[in-house]
């Protein structure tokens, strides 16, 4: 379970880095994805400090857990976000919310206990 665990947030991290780091910088696709939800671009600013602090959650023992809850609920948002209003490209943010949705479930222990396993 530890290298399982070890290995997911790995691709995790990776992913919501380079997905913040991406909204942060203006990439051009991002810039219109966001144009088209409509709520303007400070929300763009927000999904990539949410994305990326996220991804820093889940190095850190304590609040792994609430890292990857907080990733799975963004993916939530934007599995939706595809459906309703950007088209059905929701696969990606559909597999990254079950990956987070994974790392809840391995280390759900700590949910109750509130002690790293």
């Amino acid at each position: 379970m530890k290298y399982l665990s070890i290995g997911l947030r790995g691709l995790l991290t990776i992913a919501f880095i380079v997905a913040g780091s991406a909204k942060l910088a203006g990439v051009e696709m991002m810039v219109q994805t966001f144009e088209a939800v409509g709520i303007g671009q400070w929300f763009r600013y927000l999904t990539a400090l949410i994305e990326i602090g996220g991804a820093i959650l889940l190095w850190i023992p304590a609040l792994r857990v609430k890292g990857a809850a907080l990733l799975a609920v963004t993916m939530v948002g934007a599995v939706l976000a595809h459906l309703l209003i950007l088209g059905p490209s929701a696969v990606p943010a559909l597999i990254l919310g079950t990956i987070a949705g994974a790392i809840v479930y391995l280390h759900r222990a700590e949910i109750w206990s509130g002690q790293p396993s």
